[in-house]
């Protein structure tokens, strides 16, 4: 079918690997951009973790770089798409609350929704090609959590003018993305993603 021989070139395609690659790696740097504010004023302890998705974007970069040189690293795959899930769903929804809750609708808006949206949906297209290792689930569940407590334990979290307000409840909603990133990426990695490349293979 032909979305699926679109899907098998965006996998193994040095050029859409390439292209990719470029996308997501000024993503990054204008996520780091973004954070430029924030990163000033945060503890020097935990400024590793305050960017959120250009870390995200960074950890699926340094993925792509990997198989454009012909290599893997199972850690960085289970870092890249858990984070890539996880940040993306969530600006998604924070970004769409403003919107309709408080009549927010910016073109910034909608441009954070749609790039955010692009990154979850990139760890989805992209899971075919990633394999399971229990070594990337342990330090993936320790990244995820840490940053869990990083933002709302010690209160740094992204800025956006409602968090604080609904500390408690936007927490509570990010340790369940954290859980259903974890999980999703042990389904596709562990049991769909070989059926999709034998099957994409198998329509060639």
């Amino acid at each position: 079918m032909v979305y699926q021989t679109i899907w098998f070139h965006l996998l193994y395609s040095k050029r859409m690997l390439g292209l990719l690659f470029i996308c997501n790696l000024a993503g990054t740097i204008y996520g780091y951009i973004w954070y430029k504010d924030q990163l000033a004023h945060a503890p020097w302890l935990f400024k590793l973790f305050v960017p959120d998705s250009p870390t995200a974007t960074l950890f699926l970069t340094l993925m792509l770089g990997l198989y454009l040189l012909g290599k893997r690293s199972t850690v960085v795959e289970a870092l890249a798409f858990t984070s890539l899930f996880k940040y993306g769903i969530w600006a998604v929804a924070i970004n769409l609350i403003l919107m309709i809750n408080y009549d927010m609708w910016t073109i910034t808006g909608m441009l954070l929704m749609l790039s955010h949206g692009i990154m979850a949906l990139e760890a989805i297209l992209l899971s075919p090609r990633m394999r399971f290792s229990g070594l990337g689930l342990i330090i993936a569940v320790f990244w995820l959590f840490h940053n869990d407590v990083i933002d709302y334990v010690f209160l740094q979290y992204p800025v956006y003018p409602f968090i604080a307000s609904h500390l408690n409840l936007i927490a509570y909603f990010t340790f369940w993305l954290s859980v259903s990133a974890i999980i999703l990426y042990i389904v596709m990695t562990r049991y769909v993603g070989e059926q999709l490349v034998d099957r994409f293979k198998g329509s060639q």
